[in-house]
This record gives C-alpha cells, sequence and structure tokens, in this order.
C-alpha cells in the first residue's frame, strides 16, 4: 500500500489592511507535490474551509514560475484535487503517515491558531510521523505541543522564513507575526541561510524548510523520513 500524506493549504486570503491578495504559495505546493506523487505517494489536501484554497497573486507571476508550477498548471487532476480540499476538521492523523504544510503569507492568519491544525500536527506526532513546513507555514507549528506539554519546536532544530526575507517583501509591517520570531519564541533551535538561498533543517521526524526555493528540499527529506 502506498504511503499517504496529507497537504494542508490555507484558506486565508487577505493580505491584512492593503487591500492586497495572499494565500497559498504556488511553487511551495507544486515542487513538493511532485516530488511526493512521482515516488508513488498518495496524496490528500485539505484547508481549514474546504474547496479551493486561495493562490497568492504573487506566486502565479511569470517570475514565480518554476518546471513544477508549470506543470501543475497543465495537470487537471492536480487542478480539480486543489479546487476541492477536504475540510480540516473531517481528517484524521490516522489515516496518514505524514503532513506537509505549503507556506504563503495566508498561514500567518488562520493556520497559526487553528484548532483543527493544532490537533493534527499534535496527533501526527504523538503517532512518531513526520511533520513538515516550509517557508511562512512553520507558523503552524508554535502553538502544537508534545506528549510533555511543551512547544514542539523547543530546543528542536527549525527554520522558516527570514526577518530578512519578510523585509525584502516590504510587508514586515503587514504580517501578524513574523516567522524567525515567533519560531524563537517558541524555544526553537532556529537557524538560516542567505536570504532566499534553499536551506532545510531536520530534527528527527520534524522537518523545515526557509522559503521557496526550500520547498523540493523539504519534500525530498520527508520522502527519507518516511522510508526510515
Amino acid at each position: 500500500m502506498s504511503p499517504r500524506i496529507l497537504i494542508v493549504l490555507t484558506s486565508h486570503d487577505r493580505l491584512g489592511d492593503t487591500g492586497e491578495k495572499t494565500g497559498f504559495w504556488l511553487e511551495e505546493l507544486a515542487a513538493p507535490y511532485y516530488v511526493l506523487k512521482d515516488a508513488g505517494i498518495e496524496l490528500t489536501l485539505a484547508s481549514p474551509k474546504g474547496g479551493q484554497p486561495p493562490l497568492d497573486p504573487k506566486s502565479d507571476a511569470e517570475e514565480s514560475q518554476t518546471e513544477a508550477t508549470r506543470r501543475f498548471k497543465q495537470d487537471d487532476a492536480a487542478k480539480a484535487q486543489l479546487a476541492h480540499t477536504q475540510r480540516l476538521s473531517e481528517v484524521s492523523a490516522d489515516d496518514f503517515d505524514a503532513v506537509f504544510y505549503p507556506g504563503g503569507h495566508g498561514p500567518l492568519w488562520d493556520l497559526v491558531d487553528d484548532a483543527d491544525s493544532i490537533r493534527l500536527i499534535e496527533a501526527f506526532w504523538a503517532q512518531e510521523k513526520p511533520v513538515a513546513a516550509v517557508c511562512h507555514a512553520p507558523i503552524v507549528l508554535i502553538h502544537a505541543k508534545d506528549a510533555d506539554g511543551q512547544p514542539l519546536v523547543k530546543n528542536r532544530e527549525v527554520t522558516g522564513f527570514t526577518n530578512g526575507e519578510e523585509d525584502a517583501v516590504g510587508l514586515t509591517e503587514i504580517v501578524p507575526h513574523l516567522v524567525e520570531e515567533a519560531l524563537i519564541a517558541s524555544g526553537g533551535r532556529y537557524s538560516k541561510a542567505d536570504d532566499f538561498a534553499p536551506y532545510t533543517r531536520q530534527d528527527g521526524r520534524l522537518i523545515t524548510g526557509q522559503n521557496p526555493p526550500s520547498s523540493e528540499p523539504v519534500a525530498q527529506c520527508l520522502l527519507e523520513a518516511l522510508r526510515r
């Protein structure tokens, strides 16, 4: 039987009070989607509200396209799957071998303190299954607790979108959380590479990536974790 991975996407589409749209970052879904799918993994997509998650329009711009995003846009089955994500409250960690969270700015508003998401992360962790997140998505970890009631990231190696990267995209004053600061405040052993360079950290079953170029390496780490 093929391993099964749950991919959890944001349902939030408003970039604070700017009047602009946000959501999930296309590359951070598309690159891991094909790394995992091409390895024979069965993928299920979910989001807090279910249905079609909002796509960050900036990730759909020509300069943000990659081989994986172009493949995804031409993949009718993948697009249909994305249009019909399951409601997060209706999925169980029991049915999957790992969970992966793509980023985009959306998770900073909804998944960061979503009770169903926190419940799921804690259940995956309790069942000794890999938990992975990339770019802004490591924010989903800050309220999750381990079996001892300690923050999941406490004393564990983690990375995520840096303060410098947030500054570079001009959103430091707009976002409700800075990923780097939130992970450190939760006790994470945070580290980073140069801005927008691929960088991943793996601490046992906890896998995190710094930015969009880290999304494929995170998926590769997740594959390796599943094979152990």
